[in-house]
């Protein structure tokens, strides 16, 4: 079976979606009960003690509200022992005493599929919202530090931060929601906190020789409030960064000492979306799928103005559709690849791009092969960055000169 997700039809409010989406309070599943949506762990002890209902894993819910409106709706129509492992306590005591709690949980493909579809959803304002800023020329903001007045790319203050004053927050494109991030950083400088540690202090000046003395010019990573700041967070579906910085920990322990002086590059070598050609180079590769197969990616990608996200999930659609040997265009089937490609170069179905509502979906975002070479050399059209760049816009880079120092004060290190 073919594993793309259909999208879930989410129960409608009774104002409509435009209310659901504003509304700032969450009803319980089970009764008229309503918590504000910032009083989350309230609702979720109003539903373990009334209704004896657990749901597993809750902070990892990408869409808390709209994860509650389903099974608000699901839970009328079928009864909860459907949906829910029985978990009896007290099995030891007489039948009086015990008590049957219901669990929620990712194990029912139900209960999995509407989180995997709330996380993509999620994913895919976030990289609207983080695309909108990278070509945000109307920024305009002061640094925390000297008071210097910023405009254009937030990158300029981003950088200047890291470079005057050694504050580094991450690479201006690992960030999202930046306004609201340097709100909440001004903000805590403004009453006299340290953004490390986060001890008050009795004035400015102590704040500063403190954060300079104790090399505290950085934020606390521990701090869960900074989350939602970093594109990281929302890329891996049912696992924190936690999870996924304790996996690359447990590798790196092996080589704690390893001191990467034979580290070696190792070409780039991309395979043709059409065949099994392979191509050390991109223009090589570009080259062949135009002479070959008639299909001219660069052209594609000029005449539609694709931008990177764009690119990436044009690619992972074709890979796809190849992958089940369908037609992209007409949508029939065949044997075999190689009849598949005969069919699409004789009736010139490879040189056209399907509707742009087929392919621009958010589950292209992920790789169709783990090991896809060309999604690593895909870049932004030079004629959007162009339209969208007034200026030339400076990008941080990491000082490699030093490569034992950058394995322990790395950017990717900070931001996790």
């Amino acid at each position: 079976t073919e594993s793309i997700l259909e999208p879930l039809s989410l129960p409608e409010s009774p104002a409509g979606d435009a209310a659901a989406e504003t509304s700032p309070y969450v009803p319980c599943i089970f009764c008229k009960e309503c918590y504000l949506l910032a009083e989350q762990s309230q609702l979720l002890k109003h539903m373990i003690i009334e209704h004896k209902l657990v749901i597993a894993d809750v902070k990892l819910v990408a869409d808390f509200r709209r994860y509650i409106l389903y099974w608000k709706k699901r839970f009328t129509e079928q009864p909860i022992t459907d949906f829910c492992s029985v978990i009896r306590t007290n099995s030891a005591a007489p039948l009086e005493e015990q008590d049957n709690y219901f669990l929620l949980c990712d194990v029912l493909p139900e209960d999995r599929l509407l989180r995997e579809q709330l996380q993509q959803k999620r994913l895919r304002e976030i990289i609207e919202q983080q695309q909108q800023e990278r070509y945000d020329t109307r920024f305009q903001s002061t640094c925390m530090f000297c008071d210097q007045e910023f405009t254009g790319n937030r990158s300029v203050l981003l950088n200047h931060m890291a470079r005057e004053h050694a504050f580094n927050i991450g690479l201006p494109d690992n960030i999202v929601n930046c306004y609201e991030f340097l709100a909440i950083l001004q903000n805590k400088l403004d009453n006299l906190q340290c953004l490390y540690c986060e001890k008050v202090f009795r004035d400015k000046n102590t704040l500063k020789d403190h954060m300079r003395k104790k090399q505290h010019r950085r934020i606390n990573a521990k701090n869960k409030e900074y989350d939602r700041f970093y594109i990281i967070n929302y890329l891996e579906f049912g696992k924190s960064w936690e999870e996924v910085q304790s996996e690359d920990d447990r590798e790196l322990l092996d080589n704690l000492e390893e001191d990467w002086s034979d580290w070696e590059e190792h070409p780039m070598c991309a395979v043709c979306l059409f065949c099994e050609q392979q191509a050390d180079t991109t223009e090589k590769l570009y080259s062949h799928m135009q002479k070959s197969h008639g299909f001219d990616f660069l052209k594609i990608k000029s005449e539609h103005g694709l931008n990177f996200y764009q690119q990436v999930k044009l690619v992972n659609f074709i890979r796809r559709e190849i992958h089940h040997c369908r037609c992209y265009i007409c949508q029939e089937k065949f044997q075999s690849k190689t009849e598949l490609i005969s069919h699409m170069e004789e009736t010139k179905h490879i040189t056209f791009l399907p509707a742009k509502s087929t392919w621009d979906q958010p589950q292209y975002y992920f790789p169709t092969y783990e090991n896809d070479t060309l999604l690593c050399t895909l870049s932004d059209s030079e004629d959007l960055t162009a339209d969208n760049s007034s200026e030339d816009v400076p990008v941080v880079s990491e000082d490699t000169c030093n490569l034992k120092a950058l394995k322990q004060s790395s950017v990717l290190n900070q931001l996790l």
